[in-house]
């Protein structure tokens, strides 16, 4: 083991390097037969998050940052672009259900529909996005009497629908854009009795604005302001789809699958990677050096399946770390460092998993100011705890999409204070992993990296209890039935890549992820159903019967996850 730890030689005037990592995901919400989008969230995400965060790193131009996209979010809005193509050039009604019915010119007295928009349009976060709203919260509370009492549906007319989705996008907007748009605020101004004209002057604003977010953030990569990096294809758990034993290395009493193992999970893992940067090419016009690995779910093996695909850093949990130390009996190990693992000649970051829940789950509720300075303040004390030494790096990484609706002004102003205040701060450096490297740091040398991922350290999120390794069996199943169909030979060239295209959204990792009595049932119930779904139509387009398991429930939920289950913390 070596670092580059040297006290004697450090300046007390070097400042700390910070990387902040923001992850945008959003899992295949669509249909691949009907083309129907089955949840909203990869628009809805897209005209608020995603605008927001670029404007806001726009808006301090001295900022510095790294954000992570998925393949199978870039293709999912790029597929949204399409539908608005079609809706206004042809006229075709749009495949999300949502969409299609803020653009209809009727609603009609159908009350599986008006059940299906009422139950939609009231999730959103209670205090920043219902109660900031006075007109949307008291359509809300319709609303929500019509779902307790079914029958109230008809005594709302056409008009309380179409203001209720109006508002519900609204509340769903940027904030800079309700900030900046004059669309925006003619209709916020308005409030009620929204026209067709109004709700198509809407779809205009939300067609635009998904049509700038892949060049705006091209953009701001080729200005050097942000480093693009990139996650296998459909977010699939690598390390499981390698070896389902390699979870027992931090929960060594973890029930796993009847399936021993994934079968050809390492032809596919190299599957995931290589579409991952040909579609993260596509969009950007460049390819990355960095890989976050879905959920930060790493392995001694899949940092040389990383490495050998091209990329130049990888990062994960401080958990995983903590159990790495434990496992290479190392002591004084400091995770504000690059590392390095036997002989693979990839760098591995691991996230500060205190800072960056900070973010996540405690700042939303503090003045802007004050979450800042103590932000500011543990930095700065890291940077005197590691002597000062010029290559000390704290990375922040969480999801870039989920937290903001707990933030006041989904959180530009909080996000706008953090940059400017790190960047004028002489005692800290805002950078990227790629500019960080340039430095050449001499990374510490570890022997053994124990699997797991930046929830608790372990894989515990995705396999190891009844209803997660269920998934992973009816999954184990369809791999050996498509392969055998696959071997036959039958299926036409084209039927053969969609049945390929498949495999790959089933082997995502937020099915997996829901699973469990601890998140919401709401939510559980929409991706136990979607993951069936999804697993059905594999056999659809391998021309099999589909198994009569996928009939069944696998998960019911009924817990009250922090932030809706959508975020963890990286520690317990």
């Amino acid at each position: 083991m070596s670092h580059d730890i040297n006290p004697a030689a450090a300046s007390t005037s070097a400042p700390v390097n910070v990387v902040i990592c923001w992850h945008m995901h959003q899992p295949q919400y669509q249909d691949q037969f009907s083309r129907h989008f089955h949840l909203p969230w990869t628009y809805l995400h897209a005209i608020k998050d995603y605008v927001d965060m670029a404007a806001v790193v726009e808006q301090v131009p001295q900022s510095r940052v790294v954000v992570n996209f998925t393949p199978v979010l870039l293709d999912q809005i790029e597929d949204y672009i399409q539908q608005f193509d079609r809706f206004f050039k042809l006229g075709e009604p749009f495949c999300d259900e949502v969409l299609k019915s803020l653009a209809a010119p009727a609603i009609g007295p159908t009350d599986s529909l008006r059940m299906a928009i009422v139950r939609q349009c009231v999730r959103a976060n209670e205090s920043r996005l219902v109660k900031r709203f006075e007109p949307f919260n008291e359509l809300v509370q319709l609303a929500r009497q019509a779902i307790a009492k079914p029958h109230y549906l008809s005594y709302l007319d056409e008009q309380y629908f179409f203001d209720l989705l109006v508002w519900y996008h609204l509340v769903w907007m940027g904030e800079t854009v309700r900030m900046e748009n004059e669309t925006i605020q003619r209709l916020l101004r308005k409030a009620r009795g929204f026209t067709h004209t109004d709700r198509r002057e809407l779809l205009g604003v939300i067609d635009q604005l998904l049509r700038t977010i892949v060049p705006r953030y091209r953009h701001l990569a080729e200005s050097g302001q942000m480093e693009l990096s990139v996650t296998p294809d459909k977010h699939p758990i690598l390390p499981l789809l390698l070896d389902f034993r390699c979870a027992l290395e931090a929960m060594p009493n973890a029930p796993l699958p009847r399936h021993s193992e994934y079968p050809g999970g390492k032809t596919r893992a190299e599957d995931h990677l290589r579409r991952g940067i040909a579609t993260f090419q596509r969009h950007f016009g460049f390819k990355p050096v960095g890989c976050w690995p879905s959920e930060g779910a790493l392995s001694q093996d899949t940092l040389k399946l990383i490495q050998h695909s091209g990329f130049h850093w990888t990062a994960t949990g401080a958990g995983v770390l903590g159990n790495s130390r434990h496992a290479n009996q190392a002591k004084d190990i400091c995770i504000h460092h690059p590392f390095k693992f036997d002989s693979i000649p990839l760098t591995c970051f691991f996230r500060d998993d205190n800072l960056s829940d900070l973010i996540g789950f405690t700042y939303s509720g503090w003045n802007e100011d004050d979450a800042v300075n103590n932000l500011v303040h543990h930095i700065e004390n890291i940077r005197n705890a590691c002597n000062f030494n010029p290559h000390t790096v704290v990375p922040i990484i969480l999801d870039g999409e989920n937290c903001w609706e707990y933030y006041a002004n989904n959180g530009v102003t909080f996000l706008k204070t953090l940059y400017s205040k790190l960047v004028s701060n002489p005692h800290i450096r805002l950078t990227t992993f790629r500019e960080y490297l340039k430095s050449k740091p001499h990374p510490t040398v570890m022997k053994k990296l124990v699997a797991g991922s930046w929830v608790y350290g372990t894989l515990s999120t995705w396999i190891g209890d009844h209803a997660k390794n269920q998934a992973w069996d009816l999954l184990c199943q369809a791999k050996i039935d498509f392969d055998r169909v696959m071997a036959e030979g039958q299926l036409a060239p084209e039927v053969a890549e969609r049945a390929r295209e498949q495999l790959a959204i089933c082997e995502g990792s937020d099915w997996f992820w829901w699973f469990g009595d601890y998140n919401p049932a709401e939510s559980v119930a929409d991706f136990d159903r979607l993951y069936r779904t999804h697993l059905k139509n594999l056999y659809r387009f391998l021309g099999e019967p589909a198994p009569a398991a996928l009939e069944d429930v696998i998960s019911r939920g009924g817990g009250a996850a922090e932030n809706d289950g959508v975020m963890r913390r990286g520690q317990g």
